[in-house]
């Protein structure tokens, strides 16, 4: 099973993580999240492999966020729209393995997750 990897190129954790699994010999796929934005239902998905709600996607740092989101009060599917238009908010780099995925932050996840 091939280990994925969503990724902004932009990111420098992302390109950590990437960098990591690299360094450790780790098979794996890399989806840009720029080039190759997530659908509604991918974002759904992922969101059961996560184990998590949409809000513990979102980047809540981001300037887009801070200057047209912070304090909305939107339900569950107008968040997953605001990702799939908006795909800078989701946090990065996340890992998925089959039916599991993680948040590849801090580095000592990826660590605990790839073994």
């Amino acid at each position: 099973m091939v280990l994925k990897v969503l990724h902004n190129g932009n990111c420098s954790k992302s390109k950590a993580v990437l960098e990591y699994l690299d360094e450790n010999g780790v098979a794996f796929e890399i989806i840009d999240l720029m080039e190759d934005p997530l659908s509604a239902l991918e974002i759904k998905t992922l969101l059961k492999k996560l184990s998590h709600s949409v809000h513990d996607l979102i980047r809540k740092t981001d300037r887009l966020y801070l200057e047209n989101y912070a304090g909305k009060e939107l339900s569950e599917d107008e968040w997953i729209d605001v990702l799939v238009k908006n795909p800078s908010l989701i946090q990065r780099p996340i890992l998925i393995k089959g039916s599991v995925a993680m948040l590849g932050r801090p580095i000592e996840n990826v660590k605990f997750f790839i073994e």
